[in-house]
């Protein structure tokens, strides 16, 4: 809700999976993913994404951070985090893949 507040198109997916599938119906500018989901994970739909679009960024969600983040993540945000945080890493990543 936050993001479509602030004018971004929001698309929600319920698993990783069909996140998938909307990805290849879709282009988005960046994937923001939680790290624990039924079925695949977040770094496992990372890695799927980036076979993909290899300059997509992935923002992954997490309450434990892995102390070395996979290299198919560019921005881990620790859950929980303030909305400032979560602005400032979309900004961050979308001005790289630019």
């Amino acid at each position: 809700m936050l993001l479509s507040y602030e004018g971004h198109d929001v698309q929600t997916a319920g698993s990783a999976e069909e996140a998938l599938v909307k990805h290849g119906e879709t282009e988005f500018d960046v994937v923001i993913t939680d790290f624990c989901m039924p079925g695949m994970k977040g770094d496992e739909l990372s890695r799927e994404l980036k076979d993909r679009a290899p300059s997509k960024p992935v923002i992954m969600l997490t309450a434990f951070p892995p102390s070395l983040p996979p290299d198919t993540i560019d921005l881990v945000l620790t859950k929980p985090f303030f909305v400032d945080t979560l602005r400032t890493g979309l900004t961050k990543v979308l001005k790289k893949a630019a």
